[in-house]
């Protein structure tokens, strides 16, 4: 079964070592595909003696198909520095009045004067509309 779709693809990351490219879905069999975000926020695991706070939006995934999203973002200073937290989450969980959410977990990038990462988890917020 061929089921007809179009859109872009956006490269990511300027070093090589980073290259990758994101794909966003504007038709599914011809019909238009209405993007969505997510709003996410959280508290990092306590590590070496701190912990980090962080919020931020999704990236865009088509809505009405099965999709999951990309997320990249910095935490806030904690202990004078900062870690990075990027992932994809889990697939969409229907809420019963009506959306979805996903959920995420991952660690955040090492870093400090000690250096050491945290663990995070959570779910995102439901669906906001980008069109």
């Amino acid at each position: 079964m061929r089921i007809p779709i179009s859109g872009f693809i956006i490269q990511s990351g300027d070093d090589e070592s980073l290259h990758s490219h994101r794909l966003y879905i504007t038709s599914w069999n011809g019909y238009p595909r209405q993007n969505h975000v997510h709003p996410m926020s959280g508290v990092t695991s306590i590590d070496d003696g701190h912990s980090h706070q962080y919020a931020s939006w999704t990236s865009p995934a088509p809505t009405g198909v099965p999709h999951v999203h990309g997320y990249n973002m910095m935490t806030y200073v904690s202990q004078g520095h900062t870690h990075l937290i990027q992932g994809t989450t889990g697939p969409a969980i229907a809420m019963p009045g009506g959306g979805h959410y996903h959920v995420f977990q991952g660690f955040t990038t090492i870093n400090g004067s000690n250096p050491h990462s945290h663990g995070y988890n959570g779910r995102t917020g439901n669906e906001v509309s980008t069109m």
